[in-house]
């Protein structure tokens, strides 16, 4: 996680400058990124909670 957030903000800077402010692809950067890590995280624990459904190995 810590690797691909080294970029956060240059992403960010690229997209207002190639797109504008108020463009879907400025809207896209930041939101994403605010929604993958949650949405990891409910991925993780819900894999964690029924990893017995699944054969070892």
């Amino acid at each position: 996680m810590i690797g691909a957030s080294n970029f956060f903000e240059l992403a960010v800077a690229a997209a207002i400058a190639l797109f504008g402010l108020q463009s879907g692809a400025a809207l896209a950067t930041v939101v994403g990124v605010l929604v993958e890590v949650p949405l990891m995280l409910a991925l993780v624990r819900i894999a964690n909670k029924t990893r017995h459904h699944f054969p070892a190995g």
